[in-house]
């Protein structure tokens, strides 16, 4: 694995299908690499998180000082319920969001919080709740290519300390779940993150901002964009650019450790450009 641990780099860029919320209290080889990532990459002066469960009209990041916890599912077991994230918020990350989004951004002071796409995901990276976290919400309304841009405005908060996280999935089709936790991966789904593996690693991104219903089972894959834009977030807040016009290779090179599985994403975009997967086949993502 490539890591982004040099002293005095600003923190990763991360993209982590979050699965199930299940997972937030359970022990697997999934929630046993979020907590291996979050030692390995430190505690940074806070986090902001482009959840998929926030969905907007127009763009808005939390502002509050004590965000609350959101159980934001249901026909769960009670201890899922159970679970609170009490991690502070950041009103001073929030305005550095608002001033570098520009617009009108509206800072939410009361009404959000942490939805499961966050505390599901934090809950193991950083346990001691000790990081001030800040939520942005998605605006559903804007097209591919907006999210990618707003992503590119955020890029100057990581020189603050402020770590980056896109929570959603890259294959999300609740209609085409197995419920049977060993089942093998669909080959549509697996068609559709390979071709998304192969773009990323090529930093081809004009493609995925575009019809992913031309893709290779890209409209079977992404039937609703709300766990794919998470993932546009973080490649436009990822250093480095697409191939100019003419070249035949890109500025720099995204370096994958595993083949992507459908379901199963843990992907981490950082400085050096890592693109990794934690292959959790037991982990139960394709849940949610």
């Amino acid at each position: 694995m490539v890591t982004d641990e040099e002293p005095g780099r600003p923190p990763a860029v991360l993209f982590v299908g979050h699965g199930s919320p299940m997972n937030a209290i359970e022990d697997n080889a999934y929630t046993r690499s979020l907590g291996a990532l979050g030692a390995r990459l430190g505690k940074p002066a806070a986090v902001l998180c482009v959840s998929a469960h926030w969905l907007t009209r127009g763009t808005a990041v939390t502002g509050m000082e004590r965000p609350r916890t959101i159980h934001d599912f249901g026909g769960f077991p009670e201890a899922l319920f159970k679970v609170r994230y009490p991690a502070p918020g950041s009103p001073e990350v929030a305005e550095l969001a608002r001033a570098a989004l520009g617009g009108s951004v509206v800072v939410d002071r009361e009404e959000w919080g942490l939805d499961h796409g966050a505390w599901s995901v934090l809950r193991h990276m950083y346990p001691e709740a000790d990081v001030p976290v800040v939520q942005l919400g998605i605006d559903y309304g804007a097209p591919a290519r907006r999210h990618f841009e707003l992503g590119e405005k955020l890029r100057p908060l990581r020189e603050k300390g402020v770590l980056i996280l896109g929570s959603g999935n890259v294959v999300h089709n609740l209609r085409r779940i197995s419920f049977d936790e060993d089942a093998a991966p669909e080959p549509w789904a697996l068609e559709f993150d390979a071709w998304v593996k192969a773009r990323v690693e090529a930093r081809d991104f004009e493609p995925l901002l575009g019809d992913l219903s031309a893709a290779p089972s890209g409209r079977i894959s992404v039937p609703t964009t709300d766990h794919y834009d998470p993932m546009l977030y973080v490649l436009g807040a990822a250093d480095g650019r697409t191939p100019s016009a003419g070249s035949s290779k890109p500025s720099r090179r995204l370096h994958l450790d595993a083949l992507l599985h459908p379901g199963v994403e843990g992907q981490v975009f950082s400085r050096c450009q890592a693109f990794e997967c934690f292959d959790c086949r037991q982990s139960n993502q394709s849940k949610a």
